[in-house]
């Protein structure tokens, strides 16, 4: 892991849906693969999800029109059931987020180490903007 000049970038939302349908929606290949884009023209056909300490994850991410894709993979370092999960990507970057209940609201916390090829306002652009769409599918989950 590259600790020399490390940036964490954090990014956040309010879901308005209760913590357990929360983390349903964003532990479970059936829905992750409807939510884990950062635009329309983007989508992940594919996700593994073995959610436990030790297990592993794959969400393979490609553009709708064939142009590029990536597998986004890493192994888990801690699963706390509604609570937290943290991992670390195959590049060594370490990721944290939390969950916190408040009634029927859970507030979602998503920390990550940059990465040094795209600028740090582009990458927390394309974080935020799944995590706003996650936010718009549990909660029309929730509804």
């Amino acid at each position: 892991m590259n600790t020399t000049n490390q940036i964490n970038i954090t990014v956040e939302t309010i879901v308005n849906a209760a913590v357990d349908t929360v983390w349903n929606a964003w532990t479970s290949p059936e829905h992750i693969i409807k939510w884990n884009n950062a635009s329309e023209d983007w989508h992940t056909p594919r996700v593994e999800n073995d959610l436990r300490t030790g297990g592993k994850f794959l969400s393979r991410m490609e553009a709708k029109d064939g142009s590029f894709g990536f597998d986004f993979s890493g192994v888990y370092d801690e699963v706390k059931t509604n609570e937290l999960i943290a991992y670390t990507l195959g590049d060594d970057r370490k990721v944290s987020i939390s969950f916190v209940r408040d009634g029927n609201t859970t507030k979602i916390t998503e920390t990550f180490e940059a990465e040094s090829t795209n600028p740090i306002e582009m990458q927390k652009g394309g974080w935020q903007a799944i995590l706003d769409n996650f936010k718009k599918y549990a909660e029309s989950l929730a509804s």
